[in-house]
């Protein structure tokens, strides 16, 4: 079941938004807890029932783990223990297939092992559960009711692809009493931002994606790629790949907030960071925090002098794009960035960047994101470098010949300086100028949560951020509610074809 599908919103949501206050209003606090859990078990069983075992297993498992570690019983085996398996489950449904595969390869071998389909939301409900466990045997927790810890784990607006919560951020929301009071406000802003989010997923990311898939199906295919053809597929799949994440990032908010829960803030205007240190700040912002706190920081972060360090931002980007996918175009993207991250650290140390330049800074960021993207979309790395032969082709520049007689003796002068006039069969004028209105709002206009600031509409994950006027921010008026009721009737309306998030197949 997905958020964006009319089964979702007009059936399941209200059912278990009703049932859940329902119960609460009648005091009847533990069955609404368990309504709420029972609904995410459905949510997550709609896809593939039989991985439903999976997840209440993982559950069951770090549960009882973190009460062993928490009263001091066998603690650091325990630990270990529970991270083992973890990362064990999460190897064998993620990796084995791929791990063969280059075993097969490198060895001239010939193994086989059945198709492993790699369960809903392992990635998420695997780390999130890892960092309970470290967090529990660091002494930072308390031992938490078992229904508590459940909905932690399973709350289906974050279950299926993040934000990756942390124990201290949702648990003590559900044991506050506030948490089965009924609020209209809640409602008004969960309602909001989830509709802005259907509308940039539906309209925006769906929109620009039917652009995008032709071209890096044609890269997959060995087809050679005009420089604008190759360009316009990559820009294409940035804003597709932009606005389903934003888009699901504000539904997954807004649900919570529908339910009196304010989840972290897991997506910030990425596009306009100044770096690339920055870019990570706001783009998969809890991931971000996961990786760094986890991982970077316990392998010794920049304590340890300034080659350990940026060793260690290596390892971790390539354990970060090993997260995103098993293969090796997920792989090379995090070791990519890596590079892009001590690049970015030494260039720091030297050279204090001017408020002037920030703006070239934005532009250089983004086309070190864009080239980026490239591998992280591409099928194969043969796919991936047609695509690069393309954008780096000038000698291949070919506008739609109808453009030759527009332009007159301009087009003569295009013509003598090696463009050529011709059929453009993969990325015509329209998506240009649908790719410019992406542009603009990703870079020119606030984003739900910079609109919505006075309402806390997150917990803060970044804290750089603008107020934006008097009159462009949310209230619960009149006006807001016309706007809002325009967005979500153009998002409903254009629900004619229901397509999967991005982020769900890692």
């Amino acid at each position: 079941m997905l958020f964006n599908s009319y089964l979702f919103i007009f059936l399941f949501l209200p059912t278990i938004l009703i049932g859940f206050y329902v119960f609460s209003h009648k005091g009847h606090h533990q069955v609404a807890l368990l309504w709420l859990i029972a609904a995410s078990f459905f949510f997550y069983a709609w896809w593939n029932p039989s991985y439903l075992i999976l997840l209440i297993g993982s559950v069951l498992g770090n549960y009882g783990l973190g009460k062993l570690i928490n009263r001091k019983i066998y603690a650091k085996f325990s630990l270990i223990l529970g991270i083992t398996v973890n990362l064990a489950l999460l190897g064998y449904y993620k990796y084995a297939n791929f791990f063969v595969d280059n075993i097969n390869f490198l060895f001239n071998n010939n193994y086989h092992l059945e198709t492993i389909f790699l369960p809903l939301a392992i990635s998420f409900f695997t780390f999130q559960q890892i960092a309970y466990l470290i967090d529990t045997y660091r002494g930072e927790t308390k031992h938490y009711q078992f229904l508590h810890y459940c909905l932690f784990v399973t709350f289906f607006p974050q279950l299926i692809a993040g934000p990756i919560v942390l124990h201290k951020e949702m648990l003590p929301q559900f044991e506050n009493r506030q948490f089965y009071h009924f609020h209209m406000e809640n409602l008004a802003i969960g309602l909001t931002i989830f509709f802005v989010g259907l509308f940039k997923k539906v309209l925006l990311a769906d929109g620009i994606a039917v652009y995008a898939s032709p071209v890096f199906d044609a890269a997959e295919q060995g087809t050679a790629l005009t420089f604008l053809e190759a360009w316009g597929g990559a820009l294409a799949y940035t804003m597709q790949l932009y606005f389903d994440f934003s888009g699901y990032s504000d539904m997954a908010v807004g649900l919570a907030r529908m339910f009196g829960i304010i989840l972290p803030m897991n997506f910030y205007s990425p596009y306009k960071a100044h770096n690339i240190i920055e870019f990570w700040r706001r783009w998969h912002m809890t991931l971000s925090r996961f990786l760094r706190d986890y991982v970077y920081i316990q392998l010794g972060g920049n304590h340890h002098g300034h080659i350990r360090r940026y060793m260690n931002l290596l390892f971790t980007m390539f354990l970060g794009g090993l997260w995103h996918g098993a293969g090796w175009t997920f792989v090379l993207w995090g070791i990519l960035h890596g590079f892009y991250l001590i690049v970015n650290h030494s260039w720091q140390r030297m050279i204090k960047l001017s408020y002037w330049l920030r703006p070239i800074a934005i532009l250089v960021t983004f086309l070190a994101v864009v080239i980026g993207w490239v591998l992280f979309r591409a099928e194969s790395l043969q796919g991936a470098i047609v695509m690069y032969q393309g954008m780096i082709n000038i000698d291949l520049i070919v506008l739609p010949d109808y453009y030759f007689s527009i332009l007159g003796s301009f087009g003569v002068l295009l013509v003598q300086i090696g463009i050529q006039f011709g059929e453009v069969p993969l990325f015509k004028t329209g998506e240009w100028i649908g790719l410019a209105c992406l542009f603009f709002i990703a870079w020119g206009m606030p984003n739900i949560y910079q609109l919505m600031h006075t309402t806390t509409p997150v917990l803060q994950t970044y804290t750089q951020m603008p107020i934006q006027p008097r009159w462009l921010q949310w209230q619960p008026t009149r006006r807001w509610a016309i706007i809002m009721g325009i967005i979500a009737a153009l998002a409903i309306l254009n629900l004619t074809h229901v397509s999967e998030f991005l982020y769900f197949q890692f």
